[in-house]
């Protein structure tokens, strides 16, 4: 499990478009802090309620210089209807090979839903050095995070 000091492992992943824009986080790191906002799956309430407290606080995360990243094994098809319905002005990372979620050590599977080798709900702040300065991993997927706690963190970073 990663913690507070690891490097982040960095990842290629497609953006949550209909366009199949690739995606490297290496591109962002150093660019000020980035928050990568996994979340388990596009529509269901607990995933829509925190990328849409993300987005309320978005213009708070962006003036503090950070950049929101949600990442989820949806496709990028599903996660830009998301992105659209909801009006997110962050980008979401479709990582349907996994490999965000396994570098992260945040696969779980939810049986009752017939979902599996998705992300559980986790925030990671990745300061400008590329090192991890805050970690959160739910205890179950249906929690939030204090987005309180993420913001002080980037500010700290």
């Amino acid at each position: 499990m990663l913690d507070i000091g690891d490097v982040a492992p960095t990842f290629t992943a497609t953006r949550g478009t209909s366009e199949h824009e690739s995606f490297d986080l290496a591109d962002h790191v150093g660019d000020g802090p980035i928050v990568l906002a996994f979340f388990p799956g596009a529509f269901t309430p607990p995933c829509t309620n925190e990328m849409v407290a993300f987005q309320e606080r978005h213009a708070t995360f962006a003036d503090a210089g950070a950049t929101i990243l949600g990442v989820s094994a949806d496709s990028p098809f599903s996660q830009g209807a998301f992105r659209d319905e909801h009006s997110l002005e962050f980008d979401l990372v479709s990582d349907m090979a996994g490999t965000a979620i396994d570098a992260y050590d945040l696969e779980i599977d939810i049986e009752a839903l017939g979902l599996y080798g998705i992300a559980n709900r986790a925030v990671f702040v990745i300061d400008t050095d590329g090192a991890i300065a805050y970690r959160w991993v739910a205890d179950a997927p249906t929690n939030e995070p204090d987005y309180d706690a993420v913001l002080d963190a980037v500010k700290a970073a």
